[in-house]
């Protein structure tokens, strides 16, 4: 790993706004499950999860356009998150906090129905088949996010991969969702749209090269998920 990497791992694991995986290794040391408005934000604000955040770009403009909402980006790499807890304290921006785990332990740091609303923007879209249960719109995620996120709350899923966007509305479609709107190409459909089009450092690359940026929104049955990839 780079001295630079190092740097700001070592850096990350101090910042006020971000919460590290393993500050809660002592057995002493609480996790903030059930506790984000009441000791982390101390507001009751509605809370949104950024999965897979990366540096964080759709954290911060989310926060920045929403002050009355408070936002936590997940990601588990901390040279990455770096960059956007950074720039968060910069601007003061108090709605914003990181958390560094890996995703598939997240009912450990969050409560039932303690989420409002999810974003997941460009995650890895582990092609090869053996890998889709790593995929973050496959069924044994979403039974995760049923654990967290309120009746109703939607999931806003983004990604360039026509292969995971197909996989995605099949895992969709197959666990029950209720889905509210399909977007096959963003910047066709949506041009003008806000929201939709905040870009990613990622995003970026991706339309320089002419991929194409598709989304779906839905929300999770109450029904427990009993389906899974076969």
């Amino acid at each position: 790993m780079s001295k630079g990497k190092l740097k700001k791992f070592k850096e990350v694991t101090e910042f006020p706004n971000t919460l590290e995986l393993t500050d809660f290794q002592n057995e002493k040391s609480q996790k903030p499950k059930g506790r984000w408005h009441s000791d982390i934000f101390e507001n009751d604000n509605p809370m949104v999860l950024e999965l897979a955040c990366g540096k964080g770009t759709y954290t911060l403009e989310l926060a920045r356009r929403n002050p009355n909402k408070n936002f936590v980006g997940v990601d588990i790499k901390g040279h990455r998150i770096w960059k956007g807890a950074n720039q968060a304290l910069e601007e003061g921006l108090d709605n914003v906090r990181f958390l560094r785990i890996y995703i598939d332990h997240l009912d450990e740091y969050f409560g039932p129905d303690e989420v409002d609303d999810i974003w997941i923007t460009f995650p890895d879209p582990y092609p090869l088949y053996s890998d889709r249960n790593k995929r973050l719109s496959g069924p044994k995620f979403l039974k995760i996010y049923q654990r967290v996120l309120k009746k109703g709350g939607a999931i806003r899923f983004k990604t360039d991969s026509n292969e995971l966007f197909t996989f995605t509305k099949e895992s969709v479609r197959q666990s029950g969702c209720e889905v509210h709107d399909v977007v096959e190409e963003i910047y066709q459909e949506r041009p003008d749209d806000e929201l939709l089009t905040i870009q990613t450092h990622f995003e970026r690359r991706h339309l320089e090269k002419g991929r194409t940026i598709s989304l779906i929104k839905f929300s999770l049955p109450v029904a427990p998920i009993t389906w899974d990839v076969k």
